[in-house]
């Protein structure tokens, strides 16, 4: 089993919380909300890793005016990818709480849409496990 260091930042602007909603084809979690985020590369540091995934995945054009380190995680997932096949990762997650100072996102194809979201509304979205486990934690969530 593979095992993947997965840097993920809880990007909030003005009091909302940004969430991007997985393609329906592939992914951990395929057609749900979740965090933005991704493996950090071999000699990465945390900071770097987890800004280049931030400018790959949501645009060079979001700025992000902090970031600091809140929590971490593990899990073993199934990953599908586009072209069907599978893969079971052991996957740890570092959560990083950061504050934007703007809403530019321009998404890559890893996410099909996104949304900034009022934590009174995020129980109509359909959350994936691990992103209404990282809210629930971080209080923006009741159990």
């Amino acid at each position: 089993m593979r095992q993947r260091i997965i840097v993920c930042p809880l990007i909030l602007n003005k009091g909302a919380i940004l969430l991007c909603r997985m393609p329906q084809d592939r992914g951990v979690f395929p057609g749900q909300w979740a965090l933005s985020g991704g493996g950090l590369e071999a000699g990465e540091r945390l900071e770097e890793g987890l800004r280049r995934e931030i400018a790959e995945e949501l645009g060079k054009d979001l700025v992000i005016e902090n970031i600091k380190p809140w929590t971490f995680r593990d899990d073993i997932r199934t990953k599908t990818y586009a072209d069907g096949s599978q893969e079971l990762i052991h996957m740890i997650y570092l959560i990083f709480d950061c504050v934007s100072s703007n809403r530019l996102i321009s998404l890559n194809e890893e996410f099909e849409e996104y949304a900034w979201v009022d934590p009174a509304d995020l129980v109509s979205y359909d959350l994936n496990e691990a992103t209404r486990q990282t809210l629930r934690e971080r209080g923006f969530l009741t159990p």
